[in-house]
């Protein structure tokens, strides 16, 4: 697939960029600073080997032509941000990777935006674009470890048909990802705020958790 990841010199962003492009996956990684873009990139061919040319370097406008986007800014922008690029995403399936999150002393605690969620929010500042949900509660630190597969259940949430089964074909292409339908973006707040608590249990046992359901079909 094409995908453009908007914010994409993040850690999150890279780590997803990483997998994506090992995936052989054609990720374009965005920034507001396309200088950043290419340094970052860069640095990622170095780990991708002869995969290395599905990795490209450009403004967030640039990745936001792609085929599929992920939203991987930090929370406090991500509004701001797909506004700026409404015309790019309008149609498109958005995909945002984006939790608000807070650390309160040794603790991990989900922000509740104005709409319930920061999906929810991009969604209402985009009417035109099919917002979902994924990636949130995957740990970037396995995500950027190439050499070792992934097993995990991703809870993605989408108002659209369209939005879930594209969001699911991406995940597809990542092995050991399965693309679980968790309702709509009225629960995507719940999604968002699940990832501060397996955060809080990554600090407590000094791990990276991910998710497996049980009781789901082969299909999800």
């Amino acid at each position: 697939m094409n995908v453009g990841i908007v914010g994409g010199t993040g850690p999150a962003g890279r780590a997803l960029a990483l997998r994506l492009a090992t995936s052989g996956n054609s990720v374009v990684v965005g920034s507001r600073d396309p200088m950043r873009a290419d340094a970052i990139v860069g640095e990622l061919r170095e780990l991708l080997g002869d995969r290395s040319g599905f990795l490209h370097a450009g403004s967030n406008a640039e990745a936001a032509l792609s085929q599929i986007v992920v939203l991987a800014t930090p929370w406090e922008g991500a509004v701001a941000t797909a506004v700026d690029l409404k015309e790019q995403l309008r149609a498109k399936v958005l995909v945002s990777m984006v939790n608000a999150l807070a650390r309160i002393g040794g603790e991990f605690q989900a922000l509740i935006p104005s709409r319930g969620s920061i999906a929810a929010s991009v969604q209402g500042a985009l009417p035109e674009t099919l917002v979902t949900t994924g990636f949130q509660h995957l740990p970037a630190a396995d995500l950027a470890r190439i050499e070792r597969n992934l097993d995990a259940d991703v809870l993605v949430c989408s108002d659209s048909e369209r939005g879930f089964l594209e969001t699911k074909d991406l995940l597809s292409t990542v092995s050991g990802l399965n693309a679980v339908y968790a309702g709509s973006l009225a629960s995507a707040n719940s999604v968002e705020a699940l990832t501060a608590v397996l955060l809080n249990v990554n600090v407590r046992y000094k791990t990276h958790v991910s998710m497996r359901l049980t009781g789901l079909s082969e299909n999800g």
